[in-house]
């Protein structure tokens, strides 16, 4: 796994230009110029909505949204949230359901290294602190998607300790009845991105040697209730 740093605090990135690049990335890694590559980043603040979102979720004050290619509904992108877009191979159509585990498996495993326990829910996608004192089930992680020529491309974001204020103008991944959480929040403490950085290629760079059935055997064993499917709203 090849990694390339798009930008982080202070140089946030533009998300037409990341999306931009991530195109022509995806070109390469698809005629085999390049290896697979994870394009990693914190984007200036911006909302953007898959193909699935519905006119009420969108921001109710008129904020702009870009409106982008992957599966998913409506999220934020900003400061303190760190964004991966792994741009990889798949080796078969089944290989769809592990890709989106490895994701998921990744950010678990960045919230175990640190202390924060996260589980998935059944029927939701991403990576998930449950209910407990603090609150509900809140979404620490999101996962989003697209594969073309059988190439991902998009990826997952995960909130380090970035301003959750965004989540009250919009029905965050069409989810009406749950919260959003960071990593700060759930420590009571400062978790900035580049504390999360090295953690976060270590887990890449493991669950990408994973095999596909290898992959969704370590989903299962860390409490997956959704099977060997993959949640529609995740594709394209």
């Amino acid at each position: 796994m090849r990694f390339e740093h798009l930008g982080f605090a202070p140089a946030f990135v533009d998300y037409q230009q990341a999306w931009d690049h991530q195109r022509e990335v995806h070109a390469r890694v698809v005629a085999r110029e390049i290896p697979d590559t994870t394009l990693l980043l914190e984007h200036e603040r911006v909302y953007t909505a898959g193909k699935r979102t519905e006119a009420h979720e969108r921001p109710w004050d008129g904020t702009p949204v870009v409106d982008v290619d992957r599966g998913g509904k409506i999220t934020w992108h900003g400061p303190g949230q760190l964004v991966g877009y792994p741009i990889v191979h798949l080796p078969s159509n089944r290989d769809v359901v592990a890709h989106v585990r490895r994701l998921e498996d990744m950010m678990m495993g960045v919230c175990a290294d640190l202390g924060v326990r996260t589980a998935r829910v059944a029927g939701r996608s991403g990576v998930w602190v449950l209910a407990d004192e603090r609150g509900g089930d809140r979404k620490i992680g999101a996962i989003g998607i697209r594969v073309s020529r059988d190439v991902t491309m998009h990826g997952f974001a995960l909130n380090c300790d970035c301003d959750l204020s965004w989540a009250q103008v919009i029905v965050p991944c069409g989810i009406a009845d749950a919260g959003v959480t960071s990593l700060s929040r759930e420590l009571d403490r400062d978790v900035t991105v580049q504390e999360v950085l090295p953690l976060a290629e270590r887990h890449l760079a493991r669950v990408f040697d994973m095999t596909t059935d290898e992959a969704v055997e370590a989903a299962r064993r860390r409490g997956t209730a959704t099977g060997t499917t993959v949640l529609p709203e995740l594709l394209h």
